[in-house]
């Protein structure tokens, strides 16, 4: 039975497996299976996703062994996997499991744009927990793509459900794609072959082009594009062809970690720790700068202050509304009054990622305020395509402040919505009092 017998010849839509899982939105398959949108029967308000396979498919005996082994890992940014079994639509005999439902993945966002070196620095440290996680338990993810990175409420995790037993042979051997290793023509699965495809998928997702490479030569895959570094020499280690010459998890991580230059190194010739700058060296140098911080802060100490208006400056991003006579007139008079902005805090944008907006990115921020002014909790009310620019906007937000409602002459809570627009020539944000 195919996929397209799936989603054609009947409208599985509506219906309900095992008693428990109502398929209520078709959300995308592969060639040998389909994924619906679902609820968890003891919640149902919590959103989950269905995965139907056919019961005599050639991967039947993978999917079940590799559910098997998902339900006994456990890994902050591996997908959950809820619920496994067997069901019959009609005629059609399949297999099913029940996993975290998210919000997006990373194939639905390279289409629409590239992501930015900050995003690419933000994506990796997950997807490497999670496969040295899976390789420390003699495992292989085996099928590493856009597709199996996903968010799932604001955190990075990627799809397993398939098991690959490091050193065996795949239990299946469909025609390999760009993402798979050139070794897997022989079947044998090893963690190099995840790391090529963890190099497929980052050039992919800052080129939003797949490397260039024929399969039937010995060259290894040339970059499409210009990628900035680490990213670049990260994407060609991962794409030898030659599995013992590829980089692994280890060396990626350690591009992505910054050298400091007082940071002791390996000697190449004797394998012994070295420091750049000798001990005695270091406590000279700590020493004469206390001395001249003391020295300064005594000479401070004995000049005249300078007018305090002087001394007050405002960052570049914040913006403060000036006090209101009237208003202040109104509270000592024990009057009600709406709520107000008091200082603006903007997202600082680099212009690398501006370069990469693709008309508005929106976000919203819903703020809880105190009667002091201050906020004192905010959360996504509309996270956007967008994590890094949703980061952004939350991290200003926070920053915001309020005059407060006045009703019968005291400060009140409030609740507000900041709605964030990015652009390529600058940021909007507009907000609005949604209750007193």
């Amino acid at each position: 039975m195919s996929t397209a017998t799936v989603r054609n010849d009947h409208d599985w839509v509506g219906r309900v497996i095992d008693g428990r899982f109502t398929l209520l939105q078709w959300l995308g398959g592969s060639e040998s299976s389909d994924v619906f949108l679902t609820e968890m029967p003891e919640n149902q308000s919590q959103k989950a996703v269905i995965k139907l396979i056919p019961a005599d498919t050639v991967d039947a005996d993978g999917y079940i062994s590799g559910w098997a082994a998902t339900t006994t890992l456990s890994h902050p940014h591996l997908i959950r996997l809820f619920h496994t079994g067997r069901c019959q639509i009609n005629s059609a005999m399949l297999l099913y499991a029940v996993m975290e439902y998210a919000e997006e993945n990373l194939s639905q966002i390279v289409p629409e744009r590239p992501l930015t070196p900050d995003e690419a620095r933000e994506m990796l440290p997950p997807v490497l927990d999670a496969l040295s996680f899976l390789h420390g338990k003699g495992f292989v993810h085996g099928h590493l793509k856009p597709s199996n990175v996903m968010v799932v409420d604001n955190q990075l995790k990627i799809c397993w459900d398939r098991r690959h037993v490091t050193g065996q042979p795949r239990t299946s051997l469909p025609a390999l794609g760009m993402y798979d290793a050139p070794e897997l023509a022989s079947g044998t699965v090893t963690p190099a072959a995840d790391v090529w495809s963890l190099g497929v998928t980052l050039v992919e997702a800052l080129t939003q082009k797949a490397p260039v490479w024929d399969r039937s030569t010995l060259k290894d895959p040339a970059l499409p594009g210009p990628i900035p570094q680490p990213f670049a020499e990260i994407a060609r280690e991962c794409l030898r062809i030659d599995p013992i010459r590829r980089g692994t998890l280890n060396s990626v991580e350690a591009h992505l970690e910054p050298v400091s230059s007082l940071q002791p190194s390996i000697s190449k010739s004797t394998g012994t720790r070295t420091s750049k700058f000798p001990l005695v060296a270091l406590i000279a140098v700590a020493l004469v700068l206390l001395i001249i911080l003391v020295l300064k802060l005594r000479h401070h100490e004995n000049q005249p202050g300078p007018p305090i208006e002087t001394q007050q400056a405002a960052p570049t991003t914040v913006a403060r509304t000036p006090p209101s006579r009237d208003r202040a007139s109104e509270i000592s008079k024990g009057g009600s009054e709406k709520g107000a902005v008091a200082e603006r805090v903007q997202p600082e944008v680099s212009s690398n990622a501006s370069k990469t907006i693709q008309g508005r990115v929106k976000v919203k921020i819903r703020l809880t305020v105190g009667p002091n002014g201050n906020v004192s909790n905010a959360a996504f009310d509309s996270s956007g395509p967008s994590k890094y620019f949703a980061n952004l906007a939350l991290q200003a937000a926070r920053q915001w402040k309020f005059k407060p409602p006045v009703v019968d002459g005291q400060g009140v809570p409030s609740v507000w919505i900041l709605q964030f627009q990015f652009g390529r020539n600058g940021t909007e944000t507009s907000p609005v009092e949604v209750s007193p």
